[in-house]
């Protein structure tokens, strides 16, 4: 692993994003286990996929992490509403629609 400053070459610069690529994908992974075990819960306490005040947590934390690290709140906001919509039709799919309602 190289720091940014650390590359001096595209080829440098690819195999870094690549490599982080590839670590947020399997971190996606392991965010898609627990969606799938929240569904099992969800069915068990007769909750829906979709919790709007847990959406509006989310994407609050979501907003505060980015403004620590320096990224655009509104941008990362943006994909995590995509993701949150993402992983709330996966429960759906687990749950079926209109569960707990």
């Amino acid at each position: 692993m190289k720091a940014p400053d650390d590359c001096t070459t595209m080829a440098d610069i690819r195999v870094e994003i690549d490599r982080l690529d590839a670590a947020l994908v399997a971190l996606l992974a392991q965010r898609a286990g627990y969606i799938d075990r929240a569904a099992v819960i969800k069915a068990g306490i007769g909750l829906p996929a979709r919790i709007d005040d847990r959406v509006e947590q989310v994407v609050d934390n979501v907003r505060n992490h980015a403004v620590e690290q320096g990224l655009s709140p509104d941008l990362t906001e943006a994909l995590w509403r995509r993701l949150i919509d993402w992983s709330i039709a996966r429960e759906e799919g687990l749950l079926g629609k209109g569960a707990g309602e």
